[in-house]
């Protein structure tokens, strides 16, 4: 299964390497170069229909629970100061994405959008500090019933020239669903509140939809703390 956003690149990619192989097996008469010039257009078509797969994913929602957007490698796991919306400390978890891993961003928690905003700019390579705030970006806030409002940024990276973002404000959303793309490398940002356990250790490999990223902070009958 594949990301609609991938469909017409995909399509177009498709006629252009059936139009290489066709043309170089009757007009190329080197033997190494035309297998050279087939096998790459090939490799080229599974390169991007790797990139624009989409898995299906059965989410067991859970408000206790934020779950990875994404699939990638957890690269900061870190206390900032969040100045777009929230103004005030959140703890931040970002998740580098390389072009070989599922680009589908998915809702981290069920709730409704309050916030949602595209913000062009640069192209810094994605793990590069400044690129949360520098590179072509957009901020997506879910008000939880658990959590509270949760704030996820996709960012683009040095390859991505394309974000795609589904979520509009107001309307109620589930965790686990398609929440949007960004084409090729890039990274997403989740800021969350400071009374939450982050679940994650730094570069520990996250599966969208799937692993937990952060819980709500419970005590039991002893008052020991549990997840």
């Amino acid at each position: 299964m594949f990301h609609k956003e991938g469909q017409k690149i995909i399509l177009a990619t498709f006629f252009i390497v059936s139009a290489i192989i066709l043309l170089s097996q009757f007009y190329v008469n080197i033997p190494w170069l035309r297998w050279g010039l087939q096998i790459t257009s090939l490799i080229l078509l599974i390169l991007i229909l790797q990139f624009f797969r989409n898995p299906t994913r059965k989410t067991l929602k859970n408000f206790d629970e934020i779950l990875a957007p994404v699939d990638g490698k957890v690269v900061v796991i870190e206390e900032v100061e969040e100045t777009e919306y929230f103004n005030d400390r959140r703890k931040q978890v970002s998740i580098f994405m390389s072009p070989t891993n599922v680009h589908v961003t998915r809702y981290p928690a069920s709730g409704s959008i309050k916030y949602s905003k595209y913000h062009p700019g640069k192209y810094l390579v994605a793990w590069h500090p400044k690129s949360s705030t520098e590179n072509e970006r957009t901020t997506v806030v879910i008000k939880t019933p658990k959590f509270g409002d949760v704030l996820y940024r996709q960012i683009a990276g040095a390859m991505a020239r394309r974000i795609v973002n589904y979520a509009e404000v107001g309307e109620s959303v589930q965790q686990g669903d398609d929440a949007g793309f960004i084409k090729f490398g890039s990274r997403v940002d989740l800021l969350l509140p400071l009374d939450c356990a982050i679940t994650v250790r730094l570069n520990q490999k996250v599966v969208g939809a799937k692993t937990c990223i952060a819980a709500t902070i419970k005590k039991d009958e002893n008052g020991e703390v549990t997840y």
